[in-house]
């Protein structure tokens, strides 16, 4: 019995649970109304961070269903922050891309976002805080390319 509670108090999901809940409220408290909700601002890094890509890549990176991207990037694409064009080698395919006014907007709220990480992760020494990002990119796969795991 006591391998079990010592094996369940050491389980992390909860925490991260926990954490992601005490993040959001501490984003949504920071974001203006109408701003980039949580999975704009990832689609926004990602296109930032790796170029220019098919929407179908981007899907995959994200880890979402295909008809989700479509309504992600259709409300990037109204804001101006992405631009979404045919691909000229394969005209069945949509390349997207991070628009100037998309790349602003992105620095702006990644500024914000670490002035949340700043007051959630006070308690962690900056090495501390790389090394916990560096096991997330790793946990989350975002390290290696292709498709995410997804859960159901």
């Amino acid at each position: 019995m006591e391998s079990t509670r010592t094996t369940f108090e050491r389980l992390s999901m909860p925490l991260i649970a926990h954490l992601a809940r005490l993040g959001r409220r501490a984003v949504d408290a920071s974001t203006e109304p109408g701003g980039l909700r949580h999975r704009q601002v990832i689609a926004l890094n990602l296109l930032s961070e790796r170029g220019a890509m098919s929407q179908q890549a981007l899907g995959e990176s994200l880890g979402l269903d295909p008809s989700n991207v479509v309504g992600l990037l259709n409300e990037l694409e109204e804001c101006g922050l992405t631009i979404r064009r045919r691909d000229p080698a394969d005209r069945r395919r949509h390349i997207v891309e991070l628009s100037p006014g998309g790349e602003t907007v992105l620095k702006a709220a990644q500024v914000r976002l670490a002035r949340v990480e700043d007051t959630i992760f006070h308690a962690l020494s900056p090495e501390e805080r790389a090394a916990l990002y560096e096991l997330l990119v790793r946990a989350v796969g975002a390290d290696r390319p292709g498709p995410r795991p997804q859960c159901d």
